[in-house]
């Protein structure tokens, strides 16, 4: 069974900033395109990511780039419509993140983040490279029952 995950914003930044195509916010965001794992996302994930990514000053990505991603997200992803869960966080922003990821829990989601302090500590919160060594054991496992 494919997980589910969250990707924060600056997963996709760093994924898209990368001049290596080796790194694991990379190998994240393939994993994501090519259906490895399913996106897991509200619109307000989607209006921070729209924001982030077209900061020009900061940033200056390509729009085939950022719209490659965001569309991946919205064609292959489930919109979820959580419940708060009342926890407390630093920067209010990231609170739907989480809150994304506690609702599909039973369903295997995770939350990737390259700010693992800017949440709680969770075993479904995980950076970039945790992420890739979770799809390669999902791998590895659908390989084995395909024998």
């Amino acid at each position: 069974m494919k997980c589910c995950a969250v990707v924060d914003t600056n997963v996709l930044v760093a994924a898209l900033l990368s001049k290596r195509d080796d790194s694991a916010t990379v190998r994240v965001i393939r994993a994501m395109i090519s259906g490895e794992f399913v996106p897991l996302y509200h619109e307000d994930i989607l209006a921070e990511y729209e924001d982030v990514l077209h900061r020009k000053k900061k940033y200056d990505l390509s729009e085939s780039a950022i719209q490659t991603v965001l569309n991946a997200i919205r064609r292959f992803g489930i919109e979820i419509f959580p419940k708060p869960t009342g926890e407390i966080f630093i920067d209010e922003d990231d609170i739907i993140f989480y809150e994304v990821a506690m609702e599909k829990r039973d369903d295997n989601a995770y939350l990737v983040t390259g700010n693992m302090k800017h949440y709680p500590v969770r075993d479904f919160i995980v950076t970039p490279a945790e992420m890739v060594a979770i799809l390669e054991e999902q791998k590895a496992r659908e390989r084995e029952e395909n024998k």
